[in-house]
């Protein structure tokens, strides 16, 4: 019986700490949730769609074992909740270095380091014309990473990327290595990190893109309407 909340637990332990730590009166994260909303659900709707067309062609499925059954469009309730508490880890993860460290990568090395990810996108995405899962990932990630090259908030979100990488091994460890989430390897370069698909680094990071640029986007219309 346990095993049916394995993918319901993951999710409940991937926001637990960054919920509870919120309230924090210094970095004050909760303050800004107001901002994080609308962004979530705009990113949200972009990859669940994603979602529902990679699971009805067999991009990935789900284990029966390890999920409680509830679905909608054919994806588990859990994996729409994955887009939930994932992104406002993350979130947590950025307000928490901005607030902490003030070092930051080179304005210059952020840019130049969006240029030089367009352009494996853009090559791996042209070689793996054929897997879904890649070309999808990697015609995606160009077009947020365009979008974003002039953003003064560019070097804040490769720190967090790097730092959001650490509980992104552990949560997508467990997804994989279980297995919650299987993964077909027809329709991905078949190249994985420990049990991790390649694709789900550069996935992970054009979610968290979208995610961080509406959060800044409407926190600062909030600023300037003020």
């Amino acid at each position: 019986m346990v095993k049916n909340y394995t993918y319901l637990i993951i999710n409940v332990l991937t926001i637990f700490f960054p919920v509870v730590l919120s309230f924090d009166k210094r970095v004050a994260f909760a303050k800004t949730w107001r901002f994080i909303w609308p962004g979530m659900a705009i990113t949200g709707l972009v990859f669940l769609f994603w979602d529902v067309m990679f699971t009805i062609h067999g991009v990935w499925s789900f284990s029966p074992d390890h999920i409680i059954g509830l679905k909608f469009f054919g994806l588990p309730l859990e994996e729409i909740l994955f887009f939930l508490t994932v992104p406002f880890a993350c979130l947590f993860i950025y307000a928490c270095l901005n607030y902490y460290v003030k070092w930051q990568l080179p304005r210059m090395m952020a840019r130049n380091l969006s240029i030089a990810l367009i352009i494996l996108s853009l090559v791996l995405s042209a070689i793996y014309y054929d897997r879904l899962y890649t070309v999808v990932t990697f015609a995606l990630l160009p077009l947020v990473l365009f979008f974003t090259l002039k953003k003064g908030w560019l070097s804040r979100f490769y720190m967090a990327y790097f730092v959001s990488l650490i509980p992104f091994y552990i949560v997508n460890g467990l997804l994989t290595s279980i297995p919650v989430v299987l993964y077909n390897n027809d329709q991905n370069m078949g190249i994985r990190i420990t049990t991790i698909p390649v694709e789900d680094h550069f996935y992970s990071m054009a979610l968290l893109m979208m995610n961080i640029a509406f959060f800044e986007h409407f926190k600062k219309r909030r600023k300037l309407a003020a």
